[in-house]
């Protein structure tokens, strides 16, 4: 049995006055990718110095203005790594790279170090704060940890003071979600003083959960609490810095914009210590797919994370994952499918298609691989891949008779593939000419002839086990007349029940296809019948003999 006694809840804050449930994201925040330092530190197989690059390039291109790119002073594949970034030009005039030190003097004087040459560089200093570990760590009362803060920025003030180019401080509390609020609030403060934070020239002040510990309402609580707490506000950019523990990163990162956030620090797809950090990508789709700019260019989703990190994204994985603009279930291919429909049908510019949030096409992805058939698939999922894969629209009443010979297979083997589809709809519909083949079909029109009480008369040339046979008989078009003929040379009552037909494919070389809903009176059974030719006539007396074939006609 699990021992849950040995755990207790977490404190929540008593804040009634709390704004951020009544407010909507209308904005991107600032976006800062820490996938060089806090992803990369989670690897199992760290990056080397190209892989870093590569994926420093490709971070770049996505748009992130803003990157952590390690932990110089502590490492010095790192440190080489950024020394790269700087000699070899490769920072863009308009993105800042950040750098993590601790609050020690030769950790920050070689991170200075590192970042000689560029024009730019937010230096991010930190230190924890919460009750537990001030106890358990660092045995320290709270005077002691507010004066490791201040005199780590005192320490960043003066190497910056003969910097050529422009430092931005960045201070975390670590271990906020674990600190008291008063506290938090006081050593923030005490650090924005000290640095002389001024609206023209902010810091950032970055609230991490670096453990999640409750529930994300508390977490915006607590960035809303300190948001309306700081002293000089327009001279802070109020940052944030998720992680996962709980399941919950995407969700605390949100509200905390609720709360009063400026900006996110977050990774790729979430990778990050432990369950990992906030995916800043699942964050932008969300965003998206609200119809607002995510302010980052995430159109395609490329493989270069999986490369560098070499940590496959899961087929789950919210937008990014192959399966998750693929329908299993009946009941959501049969809506998607209506849902696509009805868009195209409608030529409406808003997106809306039950169970797919946003267009797949929009972040490179594909349509084909929506509706993917097996066991647990319907009627209309085979309707679907018929349609978008081969261009046949199966008459509705034809979807289940069909689907029902699809699932016998899935049932066997699993998946099922297009192809597989495809073969078998050929052999049950296409290739059904045995034993009655159609071979010629002539068609003369009646309609002149006052005596006759029929429009049109039809010459069949067929084979009935081989044996070539021709017919001619009289009705009110040419399905009406084949039919007759047919159940004269049969004789079996046969009664045509729906007729359709459409163009598989435009052009002066296109194809029709004509379905025919067969019912053989005597007995009672009915299938459909399927034929393709460039001329509709031929299509729809090939589709004739198609169902006669298949209710076993002349067997």
């Amino acid at each position: 049995m699990l021992n849950y006694k040995r755990y207790k809840k977490n404190p929540v804050i008593d804040y009634p006055e709390r704004e951020w449930p009544n407010k909507e994201i209308t904005k991107a925040p600032i976006w800062c990718s820490v996938d060089l330092r806090d992803g990369n530190q989670a690897l199992i197989d760290p990056m080397i110095v190209e892989e870093k690059v590569e994926m420093f390039n490709y971070l770049v291109k996505l748009g992130f203005k803003e990157i952590e790119v390690g932990f110089p002073a502590a490492s010095q594949i790192e440190y080489d790594f950024l020394r790269q970034l700087i000699e070899r030009k490769m920072i863009p005039d308009d993105v800042r790279v950040q750098v993590l030190t601790q609050c020690r003097k030769e950790l920050i004087e070689r991170t200075f170090e590192s970042i000689e040459g560029c024009s730019q560089a937010i230096v991010h200093i930190y230190n924890s704060t919460s009750t537990l570990q001030r106890d358990v760590v660092f045995h320290m009362n709270e005077d002691e940890i507010v004066n490791i803060a201040v005199e780590g920025t005192k320490m960043v003030k003066e190497c910056a003071k003969d910097f050529p180019g422009k430092i931005i401080l960045e201070y975390s509390p670590e271990s906020f979600t674990g600190t008291e609020l008063p506290f938090a609030l006081r050593i923030c403060t005490e650090v924005q003083k000290t640095w002389g934070a001024t609206k023209e020239n902010p810091i950032i002040i970055n609230l991490p959960s670096t453990v999640e510990m409750n529930t994300p309402n508390v977490y915006a609580d607590q960035i809303e609490w300190m948001n309306r707490h700081f002293e000089d506000r327009d001279s802070i950019i109020l940052s944030v810095h998720p992680h996962n523990d709980r399941g919950t990163g995407v969700a605390s990162a949100e509200l905390s914009l609720l709360a009063g956030a400026d900006r996110v620090e977050g990774t790729l797809f979430g990778n990050g210590e432990r369950t990992g950090n906030v995916d800043v990508l699942n964050i932008a789709y969300n965003m998206f797919s609200q119809g607002i700019d995510p302010q980052l260019n995430i159109e395609h989703i490329n493989e270069i994370y999986e490369r560098c990190c070499k940590i496959p994204i899961h087929p789950r994985h919210p937008y990014a994952g192959k399966l998750v603009f693929t329908a299993f279930s009946g009941s959501h291919q049969d809506a998607i499918n209506k849902g696509v429909a009805a868009m195209k049908e409608r030529k409406s510019e808003i997106w809306q298609v039950p169970y797919l949030p946003i267009d797949p096409a929009d972040i490179g992805r594909e349509y084909e691989p929506i509706v993917r058939i097996n066991s647990q698939s319907g009627k209309g999922g085979v309707a679907f891949v018929m349609d978008t894969y081969f261009g046949f629209k199966l008459p509705k009443g034809m979807h289940k008779e069909f689907a029902n010979v699809i699932q016998k297979i899935s049932e066997k083997q699993g998946e099922v593939s297009p192809d597989q589809i495809m073969e078998q709809f050929r052999e049950q519909y296409l290739d059904q000419k045995e034993p009655l083949h159609f071979r010629k079909l002539k068609v003369d029109d009646l309609s002149g002839e006052t005596k006759s009480q029929f429009d049109t008369k039809v010459t069949v040339l067929y084979t009935d086990h081989g044996v070539e046979k021709q017919y001619e008989a009289v009705g009110n078009g040419p399905i009406d007349a084949v039919q007759r003929g047919l159940q004269e040379e049969t004789g079996v009552r046969i009664k045509v029940l729906d007729y359709e037909e459409h163009a598989l494919q435009s052009g002066s070389n296109s194809q029709a296809a004509a379905y025919i809903h067969l019912l053989d009176s005597d007995d009672g059974s009915v299938t459909y019948g399927v034929g393709v030719s460039s001329n509709i006539t031929r299509a729809s007396v090939r589709a004739i003999f198609s169902a006669m074939n298949r209710l076993g006609i002349g067997k």
